[in-house]
């Protein structure tokens, strides 16, 4: 199918302000490298709808809306305990039927749950509440820690502010990374956090932890992705042993320095195939693997198909 272009987000009586700042500022979003995307908040009968903050708002469409959409994201609400009317469960059910992309910020999953389209999945939702789902629906696979989860036409995301994680997926999945980069830019984000990194950190660094040392070499990581960069070699430009330096990385980032540079050289690859002709042997060797053979074994473990395949997707370049 081809990327989605039309997304309609179900925006219930009590829904959570901050979930739909969200999908407007990313979706409502124009620009000259960014889709044209037709979006609207849509409710089960047009007119006022309260919020979590007490402050109304003032929507046009009805659930019919969601019949004409690619993607549907079922938005938080109040009192998501209490499951949505049949109608819209019918609506849900009905989206993913037709084939479109179905998602959940936050506790938006226990109305996919509730229409049954997490059945048999693994899904996610903020981790306060993830007991409560799984105890809920024993059919489906409860993962607390995710940030998100994608099990193909149906993706849940957690908390919060991890709905831009979960935009910003969907975004990269559907469009490529060149746009998805460029949205997290714009909107001063990171581009890419996996899906299974978790949702909150139990142990923050501390008030003096050398964040500013860190950040520094992290940017310089970015700037250096051709070289080697052994957690040594990063250690010591933070001035850390090897040791502190992990620990005040996970802390800071909530992934180990491994991690996060195979996460940085892959989404680097992504957008150099997207936007530029250069040779995939020449690809490799610019985000620091020894061959284009190593960049299509990590390729494909991450994206399921060869940088080739996944160039031919999303671009033109021959």
């Amino acid at each position: 199918m081809p990327p989605f272009t039309s997304v309609a987000a179900y925006t219930p009586p009590g829904v959570g302000m901050l979930a739909v700042g969200i999908v407007t500022e990313v979706f409502s979003r124009r620009g000259d490298t960014l889709p044209d995307f037709d979006f609207a908040l849509c409710t089960d009968r047009p007119g006022p709808v309260p919020t979590d903050l007490g402050v109304p708002l003032t929507l046009t469409h009805g659930l019919d809306r969601l019949a004409s959409a690619d993607l549907v994201i079922a938005l938080p609400w109040a009192d998501f305990r209490t499951p949505p009317a049949p109608a819209v469960l019918d609506a849900l059910s009905a989206a993913h039927a037709r084939g479109s992309l179905v998602a959940a910020h936050c506790v938006g999953a226990f109305a996919l749950a509730a229409a049954g389209l997490l059945d048999g999945r693994r899904a996610t939702t903020h981790w306060r509440f993830a007991q409560l789902l799984a105890d809920r629906h024993p059919e489906v696979t409860v993962e607390p820690d995710a940030l998100y989860v994608d099990e193909g036409r149906v993706i849940t995301g957690a908390g919060a502010a991890a709905g831009f994680d979960l935009c910003l997926h969907l975004f990269r999945r559907e469009h490529g990374a060149a746009i998805a980069n460029a949205v997290a830019r714009d909107i001063v984000l990171p581009s890419h956090r996996d899906g299974g990194q978790a949702q909150y950190l139990a142990a923050p660094a501390p008030e003096g932890s050398g964040d500013e040392r860190l950040a520094d070499v992290l940017a310089w990581a970015r700037e250096n992705l051709h070289q080697p960069l052994p957690v040594t070699e990063l250690a010591g430009r933070a001035l850390m042993s090897k040791r502190s330096f992990a620990r005040r990385f996970t802390a800071a980032t909530g992934t180990t320095p491994h991690a996060w540079l195979r996460n940085l050289r892959l989404s680097t690859a992504e957008e150099l195939l997207e936007t530029t002709n250069l040779p995939v042997e020449e690809i490799a060797h610019r985000v620091g693997y020894g061959s284009a053979a190593v960049l299509r074994e990590q390729f494909v473990r991450r994206r399921g198909v060869p940088p080739r395949a996944y160039r031919r997707t999303f671009t033109n370049t021959p």
